[in-house]
């Protein structure tokens, strides 16, 4: 793109964006919010999901959460914890699932063909659901000191993991610091949820029902419609300065700005966000630019370009 791109344009595309009809799919995405769950749930057909069940009470909704994904067209294995284990039966996962529960990391039957390797590179998705704190901590330092820990340092497949323990664990800085070091490393992280606890405290904490966690596994197969595009968005007001005192400015917020960028990076796009005075936190993986005046906003989308796609969200 050769010329300017004028700050009161709404939306500019690149010549070879409109007519790639997958990045226009990825835009809706983007630009529209719609309910998508019956659609996104086909997305787990055929797909290979290790199921990872820790030591907590949360693990009786495990055996509904292997229902509700073979239900979606999912294969589902079991790897339980030894904690795991006391709380539902393997013999009750074997039977949803349709596979033999695996348990030990040092199973001669499994590990004469390295179980874990195998389960490792068979999976597509594996998900913890329920995730202690103590599984959480594990997995946050590297330690493989069972069989589920070993397949998570072994896969190269998306990591997810479904918190549930009490509310002040959860609050505890620990957890809260072991559960950030997973995100930087790419889990995901599903829940937890609001609600009453086995001890009968009321708080977040409490694991995301099964129905919600098929969606959030789902969600991990969802198409990346932006991937290799370079979306800019401009968002938030501008201050133009009538003295050394004072300055004629708007109401606007940023938020939408702020949204549009979060989206486009979970549509796989690289983001630029140029953006006025606002107090919002930057989004993951979002490269922000702040800037003051119109002028100055002007100039940063002129040395952002070239771009794929440009959404004029500020209030100039």
């Amino acid at each position: 793109m050769g010329t300017a791109v004028p700050v009161r344009s709404l939306c500019y595309l690149s010549p070879s964006f409109l007519h790639d009809d997958l990045a226009w799919g990825g835009v809706m995405a983007v630009v529209c919010s719609l309910d998508q769950k019956g659609r996104s749930m086909q997305r787990l057909y055929r797909k290979r999901i290790v199921l990872g069940v820790g030591g907590g009470i949360a693990a009786y909704k495990s055996a509904e959460l292997v229902r509700r994904l073979r239900d979606q067209g999912a294969e589902v294995r079991v790897v339980m914890t030894r904690g795991g284990a006391e709380f539902i039966t393997p013999l009750t996962m074997q039977a949803l699932s349709g596979h033999p529960v695996h348990l030990d990391l040092l199973d001669p039957a499994a590990e004469a063909a390295m179980g874990h390797i195998e389960l490792a590179k068979w999976a597509d998705l594996i998900l913890i659901a329920p995730a202690t704190a103590d599984l959480i901590a594990r997995l946050a330092q590297g330690i493989a000191n069972d069989l589920l820990t070993t397949i998570v340092l072994a896969t190269d497949a998306t990591v997810a993991i479904a918190p549930a323990m009490n509310q002040a664990m959860w609050r505890d800085a620990s957890v809260q610091a072991n559960t950030r070091l997973l995100e930087e490393r790419d889990f995901r992280v599903f829940g937890p949820a609001s609600g009453s606890q086995a001890c009968g405290d009321v708080g977040f904490g409490r694991m995301l029902e099964a129905d919600d966690l098929a969606q959030c596994a789902a969600d991990c197969f969802q198409r990346l419609t932006l991937t290799g595009k370079h979306v800019l968005i401009t968002a938030g007001p501008t201050q133009e300065n009538i003295d050394p005192v004072r300055y004629i400015t708007n109401h606007s917020s940023g938020k939408m700005g702020f949204a549009l960028a979060e989206a486009a990076v979970e549509a796989g796009a690289r983001v630029t966000l140029i953006t006025g005075p606002v107090n919002l936190p930057t989004p993951d993986r979002v490269s922000r630019i702040d800037v003051v005046s119109a002028r100055d906003m002007l100039a940063a989308c002129e040395a952002a370009i070239p771009c794929d796609l440009f959404i004029a969200s500020a209030a100039v």
